[in-house]
């Protein structure tokens, strides 16, 4: 009978994740999200999906694997405890137009406001995540990726069909008024 394999310590396994999150889920990589203040029910859906194969991640199919399910309960729990740091925005301009859309969305385009869902400062509920103060570079690449059907395990798949209705001018726009955002204090 071979031995049983000792879990793997938070802490360390904490480690694995801060080299892209960092230590208090405030990631300093554009391209990589904000975990801090995050839902922790949704953080583990996340991990599940990305088990799973339904979430790709070239990075994160590689991190994944190291990773045991019984272990996302307590990864999330962390990040969902630790405190957003507010982001700066580059385009004032661009801003103020991501603002009226997130608050009012695009009649025209049939793109409803993200202040519906994601509540109007951004800091999410059970069901949609906290995008207050997340990364534009990241937002960009989620809002593409659910337009074209990379990214595919959205909840009736409503962020799939508001995507598709955005242009990409939208989206950075979005993107941009998202990292002024704070969330709940």
């Amino acid at each position: 009978v071979g031995a049983q394999a000792q879990p793997v310590p938070l802490a360390e396994r904490l480690q694995l994740c801060a080299g892209c999150h960092n230590a208090d889920g405030n990631s300093a990589i554009p391209e990589n999200p904000n975990l801090s203040g995050l839902d922790a029910e949704y953080i583990v859906r996340q991990l599940q999906d990305f088990k799973s194969g339904a979430r790709k991640s070239p990075v994160m199919s590689s991190i994944i694997p190291m990773v045991e399910a019984k272990e996302f309960e307590a990864l999330a729990a962390f990040f969902s405890k630790q405190k957003p740091k507010p982001g700066a925005r580059s385009d004032p301009k661009l801003a103020a137009q991501g603002k009226e859309i997130y608050d009012e969305g695009i009649v025209g385009s049939a793109v409803p406001a993200c202040s519906g869902c994601h509540n109007e400062d951004g800091s999410g509920t059970e069901k949609y995540p906290r995008i207050a103060g997340q990364h534009s570079v990241y937002v960009v690449q989620q809002l593409t990726n659910f337009k074209n059907g990379e990214r595919a395990n959205d909840v009736k798949a409503v962020m799939r069909a508001v995507a598709k209705r955005m242009n990409e001018k939208d989206i950075r726009a979005v993107a941009e008024y998202l990292v002024t955002l704070k969330g709940e204090e």
